[in-house]
């Protein structure tokens, strides 16, 4: 595992598991929500987007959480790994939504852009992660499945993660030569 890939649904634990492995290999964690975002919930442009990707994958070893569908095309070829985390609906729904009340609760910055933080108008507002996570959940699961079986990634080794035991399970093993 050099060039890793971490999908799932909005709140299933991406970004912590991402942090585990590349405290474990040694080698860079990259946050794709870290690069879109701008201070104050700006967006970035698709070019501004994909040119910090580039630069962030272009030496040595990675791994990359994040669900934007759209950068595929500069991470998937050069990954060897996927991991899908793909939890039950209601314990992703409950990690989301604890999520965002101890953001809402600490005021905390994400991602250390100014301006961008989780409230308790948020996150009962349109724009809440838990209405995103369901919106998305079943249609995300779909698209998963059909990647891991398209041909044109058939380079890649999928790891497919369903409950919290096989994510702890997965990161006991990390560290045993198989992974390195």
């Amino acid at each position: 595992m050099k060039k890793v890939i971490i999908i799932g649904t909005t709140g299933s634990g991406k970004t912590t598991l991402a942090s585990q492995i590349a405290n474990t290999l040694k080698i860079k964690h990259i946050q794709l929500d870290q690069l879109f975002w701008k201070p104050h919930w700006g967006e970035s442009t698709d070019d501004e987007f994909f040119e910090k990707i580039k630069k962030e994958i272009e030496n040595g070893n990675w791994v990359i959480d994040g669900n934007y569908k759209r950068t595929n095309h500069l991470t998937w070829h050069q990954a060897d790994t996927v991991i899908w985390i793909d939890l039950p609906k209601w314990l992703t729904l409950y990690q989301n939504f604890t999520r965002s009340l101890i953001r809402a609760l600490k005021k905390e910055n994400l991602w250390g852009h100014e301006g961008i933080n989780e409230s308790f108008r948020r996150m009962f507002s349109k724009d809440s992660v838990t209405l995103w996570m369901f919106k998305t959940y079943d249609s995300n699961r779909i698209e998963y499945f059909k990647r891991m079986q398209n041909p044109e990634y058939q380079n890649i080794n999928f790891i497919h993660l369903k409950s919290r035991k096989e994510i702890r399970n997965f990161v006991s093993n990390l560290s045993h030569s198989q992974y390195n």
